[in-house]
């Protein structure tokens, strides 16, 4: 009976370690608050990965014309607490995954209503709430691992190697 405890125990113990979010030191977890031009509450969350000495495009996503998590392991996350404009575009109040879709200078930001994705493997387009059509600018400097910001005018920019991917929101 004693036996039968400690392993009823040890089960639990190993099941509720599994159920636990693990911290992936190679992609880590980042979180970005700002407010859009008007003022409503805008938070982001992803988890960065970095270069490495690998090819974006190649070796390293986004791939052409493919969709992207933008960040690794869980899709990226984008919530506004009212709705808001994204570059003169309406979206609604609430929680989206934010995908994108890279074509060199061209890239597709899609706000996305199944946010508990991981990657990008079960994306689905019918779930798409909002498709803006944005040009990529050349960065101000490589950055190694992915940066998301948001500022408090509304500004959201995507910085991954060389690449400045930015939209608004009012």
């Amino acid at each position: 009976m004693k036996s039968l405890l400690m392993f009823a125990g040890l089960a639990m113990i190993t099941l509720a370690s599994f159920g636990q979010r693990k911290d992936n030191p190679k992609s880590p977890f980042k979180e970005v608050r700002g407010t859009s031009a008007s003022g409503t509450p805008i938070y982001i969350s992803y988890n960065a990965p970095s270069v490495r000495g690998r090819t974006i495009g190649k070796d390293l996503e986004p791939m052409a014309g493919k969709v992207w998590r933008t960040g690794a392991d869980s899709a990226t996350a984008f919530e506004v607490t009212k709705a808001v404009k994204i570059n003169g575009k309406d979206l609604p109040a609430g929680r989206y995954a934010l995908f994108t879709i890279a074509n060199g200078d061209d890239w597709t930001i899609l706000f996305n209503s199944d946010v508990h994705k991981w990657g990008a493997f079960s994306y689905k387009e019918s779930a798409d709430v909002l498709k803006v059509d944005v040009k990529a600018k050349k960065a101000a400097s490589f950055a190694e691992q992915l940066a998301i910001t948001a500022s408090n005018k509304g500004e959201v920019h995507i910085l991954w190697g060389d690449s400045d991917v930015s939209f608004t929101v009012k």
